[in-house]
């Protein structure tokens, strides 16, 4: 397991310095239409910023993965919309490769097979559309895209358009999947950052910033020197995972469902 392999809190001689520029940051894993999960996540994540309140507003960074798979993708999206709203969190709302798929799906429908195999029935459901039974039809995915474009809100189509692929505060970049190692920052693919893996989360030299994730699930975050892992694969085990960052304190906030998926 890539977790054993890469030793949390192993210090690299290169590690770049970890500071926040005096922010607070809440970073919240992949959501996977658990909103069952998140709501109590987003109580916990206010309990602990009244108990120690920072100077600045907190930050709130998702990223990204908020459909699919789970039974609430379309509640998931109307929290997070709404927190963009609040004033209560400077939130950064991250594009994963599951929101590549949602608008891949709206732009055609020949993708909808494709997109059903990992969770997309689920999201269909969730905006009161029935997914087709056989992979193959062709004429019953064009109906559920032409059914989705009507129960689909016009706010939920423009927050998907402006996700972000990526966020930086201080010395740590946030991104759904990872970085590419040895290609700098400002030349990474976007592909890369939505999907990468193996080549990503086996590298041992430190990339420009202390990298915060998702994307690839693991049993237990993964707190190392130059990536911090925060899938913990919500959508089936029921835990959803937050990391608080200030400075170089790093702290994990957890929620688990009450019942399974």
């Amino acid at each position: 397991m890539i977790s054993r392999l890469l030793q949390a809190f192993k210090r690299h001689p290169q590690a770049p310095r970890a500071s926040t520029d005096g922010r607070t940051i809440y970073a919240v894993g992949d959501i996977h239409g658990r909103l069952d999960i998140l709501d109590p996540l987003l109580e916990q994540i206010r309990a602990d910023v009244a108990a120690d309140p920072p100077q600045d507003k907190p930050v709130l960074v998702f990223v990204g993965d908020y459909v699919d798979r789970g039974a609430f993708s379309k509640g998931v999206i109307d929290r997070v919309i709404a927190l963009k709203a609040d004033d209560e969190f400077e939130v950064r709302a991250l594009k994963g490769n599951h929101e590549e798929a949602i608008l891949s799906f709206l732009d055609d429908p020949n993708f909808g097979p494709t997109w059903s195999e990992h969770g997309g029935a689920q999201t269909l459901t969730s905006y009161g559309v029935t997914a087709p039974i056989l992979r193959m039809a062709t004429q019953d995915w064009a109906k559920a895209r032409d059914d989705l474009g009507e129960t689909f809100p016009k706010a939920h189509y423009d927050f998907l358009r402006r996700l972000e692929l990526v966020a930086v505060y201080g010395d740590y970049l946030f991104v759904h999947a990872g970085l590419r190692p040895g290609v700098p920052l400002q030349d990474q693919e976007e592909h890369d950052l939505l999907w990468i893996r193996n080549d990503f989360l086996t590298a041992q030299r430190p990339f420009e910033k202390i990298v915060v994730h998702g994307h690839t699930p693991e049993e237990e975050a993964y707190l190392g020197e130059i990536r911090i892992g925060i899938d913990t694969g919500a959508y089936a085990t029921g835990l959803l995972t937050a990391v608080r960052l200030r400075e170089a304190d790093r702290k994990l906030i957890q929620a688990r469902a009450k019942r399974p998926a």
